[in-house]
Order: structure tokens, then C-alpha cells, then sequence
């Protein structure tokens, strides 16, 4: 949809694991020379972990793409709980025969071709990918099938790969023979800020397109809403582009990052970092309850944009003085009763103060009168009727 308007060949941000993207970040980087360094230099178990979506499975990708002949390869990407036995899809991997073989015929199936290969000098390999959802007992499983090897060489190699929880299965005190194997190891973190850059403008250079399409602050805002996550980040970019050219955006700012963010965040699916909270235009005036608020707490006097829902400056002594009656009305001339009568329902016009509604106002107006206050001769006392609006 978007690939002729950006001029693009390919879509640069999918979710197959395409080693011909790959971006070798300084992470990424390092995880592919201790592979390679396993394989050179026959690591009985080799162990790369990192978190989902950070590009373990591209990396796999890449290092078979580049294996030399001296190696044969098989790979197990099926490793759910109830997966079966564990010989079945390593026989399954190197399309040896295992149908009606029990148990004991498939282990000696599996030497037979190990011995085999290492014959032709060429080692075995074995890469399980998703290896965290293997069990304890199929790891120890693993574990003796690497007795095969003997003397001087390495005929079975074994790749892990897998999220954190790998790591921690690992560390289990029934699994420390299996972790004393272990040669290499490296856990794979998500990308910096500067890595996501480098991460979006190598992919859209390598689909064609103009690495300076996404400018740095977008660049930014994609780092901040999926934390340097590359699956994150080409789930949110190919829905930017799209965005962009719905709206016919050549190039991508961080206002269009920003709508995308929280769109997606509103489908409550996007594992977003943080909430895209779009900010308050600076035109649009504040709720005029909390101004009158404010202009009442020593504010100061309101301005000219405060005037629609607040009295004339004229009046302001005047309010003022009708402020201060209604707050501080003066004591009733009356003894105080031998006993204190419980509450009543009835209000009087004198606590009004403690009234919010047009109801209640009109509620006190018609109630029995259950105090006669005593005004000072040179004030009349409160006209409430026409000063209400500049209270409710």
C-alpha cells in the first residue's frame, strides 16, 4: 500500500525473521561472534537468551546462512511441554528415518549417523530454538546425548536459544551438571535510543527506501514506546508508514508516532513502554469553575478572559463585603437553651454559605426560619437573591 508513495521495494519492517535485515547492533554483534566462536572452536553447548522479540531467532537465521560445508545442521523450533520424544525430532531435524523405532533403536539410529558424518569431516550440529519451554527432564535428556562425544572432537554441538526463563532453568541445582558444559553464553537486551535509529534507517536503506525518513525525534519516540524492542519496533513503524501515507506524509515526525502509539494502545494489545499522552493545546481555556476558584483564593482579580463566568470589576467591593457577611454572619442575640435540641432538617437563610445547588438556595428561602439574626444598623444584611449566580 505504501511502498510506491515512500518508494520502497520491499516492506522494511515485518515480522519474519529475514536475516537480510538483520542490523548488526553492538549486542547483536557480540551474540554472533561467540556463536561463531562456539562452532570454530567445538563448544559441546553453546547458550544465547534474550528477552521476546529481541532478534534471537534473525540471528539463527544468519549464522545458517553463512555455515561452511564442514557442518551438518538440524533445527527444532517445536518445543512445547508435550512435544513427544525428544529422539523423534532430532531424527525428525536431520530427515532420518524414526517411524515404529522404539527408544533404544533411535538412539542407536542417531551414533550411526554422527559417526557417520564425523567420517566425512563433518560435525554435527544441533540448534533448538524456543529452548525455555523444554523440560527439566528433556534438557538432562540432552545432556547424555553429548556423551557420544569422545577424545579430541566435538561430534555433536548443540546451539540453545531461547527467552530469559532459559537462563533461569539453567540455574536449577538438579541441572549443574548440564550448566558445567555450557562453553558459551550470552544474553541478548533490547536496543539504546541510538540503536533504534540506526536499527529503523539501515531497514528502510535496505528496502529502498530514504534512510532519513523517519527524522530523529520519531526515532526517539519509537525507542520510548517499545523500549528498543526490534519486533515492537516493526510492529509500530509498518503501522506508521501506513498512517503516513493515509495522511500523505513524506516524511515522519514524532506527532504521527504519537497518534500510532496511542491508537494502539487504546486496542489494548501493543505492549507499549509508556502511555502516549498528547498535550493540551494552549488555546483552549480551563475548566471556568476552577478560574472563579482561583480568583476567590487570592488569585488576584480575574482578566478579560475570565469575565463570561465571573462578576464585573465594578462590582468586585461589593462582592467582596457580601463575601465576608455570608461568611462570617454575625452572633445571634439569642440565650442559649438549657439543653441542645437535636438536628433538624430545616436550614435557615444564614447557612446558606454551605449550600452548591439552585435547590437547596430555594430551600432555604421557603424553611421555617430557626434563628432571627442580628444585623449592624449600618448594614441591611446580604441581598442573596441577586448575588447567588456569583457563588453557584
Amino acid at each position: 500500500m505504501y511502498r510506491s508513495f515512500y518508494h520502497l521495494r520491499e516492506k522494511p519492517f515485518t515480522l519474519l525473521p529475514d536475516p537480510g535485515f538483520l542490523y548488526l547492533s553492538g549486542k547483536h554483534r557480540m551474540a554472533l561472534t561467540l556463536l561463531e566462536y562456539g562452532l570454530m572452536n567445538q563448544a559441546g553447548f553453546t547458550v544465547i537468551s534474550g528477552d521476546i522479540g529481541t532478534g534471537k531467532t534473525t540471528l539463527i537465521r544468519h549464522l545458517l546462512d553463512h555455515m561452511d560445508r564442514e557442518h551438518t545442521v538440524g533445527l527444532i523450533t517445536n518445543t512445547h511441554r508435550s512435544f513427544g520424544e525428544l529422539l523423534q525430532w532430532i531424527l525428525l531435524a536431520y530427515n532420518l528415518e524414526h517411524a515404529n523405532l522404539g527408544k533404544a533403536e533411535m538412539y542407536r539410529r542417531f551414533v550411526d549417523f554422527i559417526i557417520e558424518e564425523y567420517a566425512h569431516n563433518r560435525r554435527v550440529v544441533l540448534i533448538v530454538d524456543e529452548a525455555q519451554n523444554m523440560a527439566v527432564d528433556t534438557l538432562e535428556e540432552l545432556r547424555m546425548l553429548s556423551n557420544i562425544n569422545a577424545d579430541k572432537d566435538q561430534a555433536l554441538q548443540v546451539i540453545l536459544v531461547g527467552q530469559r526463563e532459559l537462563r533461569d532453568t539453567l540455574r536449577r541445582p538438579d541441572l549443574v551438571q548440564f550448566a558445567q558444559r555450557i562453553s558459551v553464553d550470552y544474553h541478548l537486551e533490547p536496543l539504546s535510543e541510538e540503536e533504534t535509529q540506526g536499527y529503523i534507517r539501515h531497514r528502510v536503506e535496505i528496502a529502498g527506501g530514504d534512510p532519513q525518513l523517519f527524522d530523529e525525534a520519531a526515532c526517539r519516540a519509537v525507542h520510548r514506546y517499545t523500549n528498543g524492542v526490534p519486533r515492537l519496533i516493526n510492529l509500530l513503524c509498518d503501522t506508521i508508514l501506513v498512517y503516513g501515507y493515509a495522511e500523505q506524509q513524506k516524511r515522519i515526525a514524532t506527532a504521527l508516532v504519537t497518534d500510532v502509539a496511542r491508537d494502539k494502545q487504546r486496542g489494548g494489545i501493543f505492549p507499549t513502554f509508556h502511555p502516549a499522552e498528547a498535550e493540551e493545546p494552549a488555546d483552549i481555556p480551563s475548566n471556568p469553575a476552577t478560574k472563579a476558584t482561583g480568583a476567590g483564593a487570592g488569585d488576584g482579580p480575574p482578566d478579560a478572559s475570565t469575565q463570561e463566568w465571573s462578576q464585573p470589576a465594578t462590582k468586585a467591593t461589593d462582592t467582596d463585603a457580601t463575601t465576608a457577611a455570608l461568611r462570617e454572619p454575625p452572633t445571634p442575640d439569642v440565650k442559649a437553651p438549657a439543653s441542645i435540641p437535636p438536628p433538624t432538617e430545616t436550614v435557615s437563610a444564614g447557612d446558606v454559605r454551605t449550600m452548591g445547588t439552585d435547590r437547596d438556595f430555594e430551600a432555604a428561602k421557603t424553611a421555617p426560619e430557626t434563628r432571627e439574626p442580628s444585623w449592624p444598623a449600618s448594614y441591611p444584611g446580604p441581598d442573596i437573591s441577586k448575588k447567588k449566580e456569583s457563588y453557584w
